[in-house]
């Protein structure tokens, strides 16, 4: 019996050791699962930051491709190690071999600014007057030679220190298409891209870019003196009592400008013989200009849209320092009724050069429109930041019914 006791209490004693080695194993497991729990948390939050840095590099990289772009440009590059990639650019010359004033020019970090035209030789005097103003103010100068002359304009003194791009009978934003891609002119502040038919007489790069920062335009453009020939839009007309304008008052005309005017030509509008953009709004108006569309018709209409904010307050027109519109049609020569050389009006008589090139004008007009209502249509995420005062009313309506 004391055998049988004593086996029966092995038995018990055994049990006893079992669950509490059973307890003691799952205690001991329990930190076991909080490691991995960690783990897990650390290796998610790992990816998580490794996927947002690829992000931010991805942009650096590639600041200004579309989104169309950005799958193609990120697979093209896989071969390439990150760190040696550079997805900018700039128009900044470089010597040959490096000299201690070079190395100064490239420690400089004064603010850089550019100064783009469309030039032909027959314009070389007052195309000189305009760059001799703005070299004094550190600009980087690049001229679009439409004529394929260059030759012509290496005795100026500054002709080395320009950029020049030679394309036969091209216009101004065919080459800004081409050649001022925001990923080459990120390291300039504002751009410059002006006609080459402008009197600067009473302008001043430097204090006009001081006006332009103090009253924060994106877009911007000199105003005309009240002589000017070619005078489109009275927005553009110098006020004289004025250092700075948004808008423009007028009842006469076709568009009547009022307080309640909210759009171009009475507000939020500069013209395209003139203007300057900042960093922000080029890279919105690169994107505006279209590839085809070479004479530019109807996009300054749109430019607002590029105006980071409210074009009511971020696009004007400077009075304090006004240019001149010369009114000089070079780029495909005069038009036949001002031709005065009997002889050249002959040679004209079969095709009216200037004719022709309104007519191409206009019909890039319409393009332009029915692409831009095209694109509005289609795109169902876009809402248009700056409505119609119409559909503001009728919103307002319905607000007020509901209520």
């Amino acid at each position: 019996m004391r055998a049988f006791k004593s086996w029966r209490w092995l038995l018990k004693k055994r049990h006893e050791l079992f669950d509490g080695g059973t307890c003691g194993l799952k205690m001991k497991q329990l930190p076991f699962m909080g490691i991995i729990f960690t783990a897990m948390l650390f290796i998610v939050y790992r990816t998580t930051n490794y996927q947002y840095q690829q992000t931010q590099m991805e942009s650096k990289l590639h600041p200004f491709s579309s989104l169309k772009d950005a799958g193609l440009a990120s697979t093209s590059l896989d071969s390439l190690p990150r760190g040696i990639i550079q997805g900018r650019s700039d128009l900044e010359l470089k010597p040959l071999w490096s000299t201690s004033s070079s190395m100064s020019k490239v420690n400089n970090s004064s603010p850089r600014n550019l100064l783009a035209i469309p030039v032909g030789i027959k314009q070389k005097n007052n195309v000189d007057t305009i760059v001799q103003k703005f070299l004094s103010e550190n600009f980087t100068i690049i001229l679009f030679h439409y004529d394929g002359n260059v030759d012509g304009w290496r005795d100026l003194k500054w002709s080395n220190q320009a950029i020049h791009i030679v394309a036969k009978s091209q216009t101004k934003w065919w080459f800004a298409k081409r050649f001022l891609h925001p990923a080459v002119v990120s390291i300039y502040d504002y751009i410059f891209l002006w006609d080459e038919d402008l009197g600067v007489e009473n302008f001043h790069p430097g204090r006009y870019l001081k006006i332009m920062k103090s009253e924060r335009l994106e877009i911007s453009q000199p105003a005309l003196d009240p002589n000017s020939t070619g005078i489109h839009h009275r927005i553009t007309i110098r006020k004289r009592t004025k250092k700075i304008h948004r808008r423009v008052y007028d009842i006469r005309g076709s568009v009547k400008c009022s307080d309640a005017s909210d759009g171009p030509p009475c507000t939020g509008f500069v013209e395209g013989m003139a203007p300057v953009f900042s960093r922000s709004a080029w890279h919105c108006a690169w994107h505006l200009i279209q590839n085809d569309l070479v004479h530019g018709w109807g996009m300054d209409m749109k430019l607002g849209y590029c105006a980071q904010g409210d074009r009511t307050k971020k696009v004007g027109v400077i009075d304090s320092e006004y240019i001149v519109h010369q009114g000089i049609q070079t780029l495909g020569g005069q038009s036949a009724r001002k031709t005065s050389n009997p002889e050249d009006s002959m040679k004209r008589h079969a095709v009216d050069v200037r004719a022709e090139i309104r007519r191409q004008s206009t019909s890039e007009l319409r393009v332009f429109k029915k692409r831009w209502e095209q694109a509005v249509k289609e795109d169902e995420n876009w809402v248009d930041p700056f409505p119609k005062i119409k559909k503001r009313k009728q919103q307002r309506r319905i607000q007020r019914r509901q209520f």
